[in-house]
This record gives C-alpha cells, sequence and structure tokens, in this order.
C-alpha cells in the first residue's frame, strides 16, 4: 500500500522519462497486470479523451499549425503529460488490486488507517463498508439495473456476516521497503 501511495503521489512530479521508467517497472514486476490494466483504460477512455480535449483547448499559448480552431502547443504538451500520467495511474491501480487482492487491500488499509483511532475515528466500521463495496462490484450489475435500485428497495442482506483480517508479522525488510520508498519519493519531489 504505501509503495502504490508513493507511486501515485509521485507522479504528479514525474517527466516522461519518468513515467516511462514507472511504467516499465509495473510491467516487470508484475507482468499480469497487462490485461487489467487495459480494462482500466478502456473504461475511462471518455474520461481520459474529456481530459486531453479540456488540457489541449483550454491552455493558453501559440496555436497548432496557426489553424484557429487547433489546440495550442502548449496545451497539447500539458493534455499529453496528464493523460499519460492517469494511464500510469490507472496501472498503478491494477498493480495494487493484483499483487494484494481484496484482503491484502483491507488489510493494508486497516494498518495505514490505525493512526486516526487517536482521532476516535471508527475504521473498522469503514473497512466493513469498503468491504461490502467491494464485494458488490465483484459482478457487474445488469443493464438499467439503477434504474430498478431507485425504484426497488435496496437488499442489505447479500453481505458477508463476518469480516476477518489477517495481519501479517511486520518484518525488517518491510521496514528497509518503506525507508527506500520514501527516499526514493523524495528524490522524485527534489528531482
Amino acid at each position: 500500500m504505501i509503495a502504490w501511495l508513493a507511486a501515485v503521489f509521485s507522479l504528479q512530479f514525474l517527466g516522461y522519462a519518468g513515467l516511462g521508467w514507472l511504467a516499465l517497472g509495473l510491467l516487470i514486476s508484475l507482468p499480469s497486470i497487462a490485461r487489467p490494466w487495459l480494462a482500466y483504460v478502456r473504461r475511462a477512455r471518455w474520461l481520459l479523451l474529456m481530459l486531453w480535449l479540456i488540457l489541449a483547448y483550454n491552455t493558453p499559448g501559440e496555436a497548432f499549425q496557426d489553424f484557429a480552431w487547433a489546440p495550442t502547443y502548449e496545451g497539447l504538451a500539458e493534455a499529453n503529460l496528464h493523460a499519460l500520467r492517469l494511464l500510469l495511474m490507472l496501472g498503478c491501480l491494477a498493480w495494487l488490486f493484483k499483487r494484494l487482492g481484496h484482503d491484502g487491500l483491507l488489510t493494508g488499509l486497516w494498518g495505514l488507517l490505525q493512526p486516526l483511532r487517536w482521532l476516535n475515528m471508527d475504521i473498522d466500521r469503514l473497512l466493513v463498508r469498503l468491504a461490502l463495496v467491494l464485494e458488490s462490484l465483484q459482478s457487474p450489475p445488469e443493464r438499467g439495473a439503477w434504474k430498478q435500485m431507485l425504484h426497488a428497495q435496496p437488499d442489505f442482506s447479500s453481505g458477508p456476516e463476518i469480516l476477518q483480517l489477517s495481519l501479517p508479522a511486520w518484518r525488517m525488510l518491510d521496514r528497509a521497503t518503506v525507508i527506500l520508498i520514501g527516499a526514493l519519493l523524495v528524490g522524485a519531489i527534489v528531482v
């Protein structure tokens, strides 16, 4: 979870070379993410297109090829970079889901949210709700199901009765990994 958070946070500070290295690292570390990554990109294609158009046409600068209707050179550069960052964010998400799975994601979130207990926040309730959402997302809804949900009473009886989290022991390698990831994150921000 910490590696994913650091990668997503550092995406905003990386240029094309850094984004290329991150994409290569994702694919080398877990080659099986290619298919889910492409599925996420396909689902987000309209978001990517709209983001690209908005950035390309709303960034001031010199018009592309001196056409009045064309986006600016600066807009094209900004739109391409942000679209690539969003593509890599989807890749990081595919990596996280493939690497941790459903139970590992909940366990990682539980561990990361522990400091919020000091603020009297009920993280157990949050995790149960997230588990129910993830459970419902496992099977895609039928066409037009959103209309039926608006008119019918929801059925809350289909969730798990007990949510169990298995916490692995924290090892020295885990500490070293967190320190290395923190150093890489600081290096990505500073450079």
